[in-house]
């Protein structure tokens, strides 16, 4: 397998997302590892907003020709967007999962940066690229 793009700027969790920090709001989406890994994504589930989260808790699903996959909150805040392109293109996060294949947008609550957030370096010893 050919190594993941991992833009050094954003943050990872251990469940696969990047977080894109702006002081206190979020851009989230999945990894180019769990892309490649769910295949082609045919639909996408997105939350309706605002949405209160608590940190582990499921955002939206992510459904694929292969399987459905949870996509989880880093930490606790509100959604306050969810990415409307999805709709009728979900294709984009397999195509472009940094850019135009983000999910939600997320103000979070409490300590920023939240804690527990790997870079990309850990991210991908975690993946096992590293």
């Amino acid at each position: 397998m050919s190594p993941s793009r991992l833009p050094e700027e954003l943050r990872y969790t251990a469940t696969h997302e990047w977080l894109r920090l702006e002081g206190d709001h979020a851009t989230v989406g999945i990894t180019d590892h769990a892309q490649a890994e769910l295949t082609d994504i045919v639909f996408v589930d997105l939350p309706r907003v605002p949405k209160e989260v608590k940190a582990g808790e499921s955002v939206l699903v992510l459904e694929s020709v292969k399987t459905v996959a949870d996509v989880y909150a880093p930490m606790m805040g509100t959604v306050l967007e969810a990415n409307p392109a999805l709709k009728a293109k979900p294709g984009l996060i397999n195509v472009d999962p940094y850019g135009e294949g983000w999910l939600y947008k997320i103000r979070l609550a409490g300590a920023s940066p939240p804690s527990g957030l790997l870079s990309a370096a850990e991210y991908r010893a975690q993946i096992g690229e590293g």
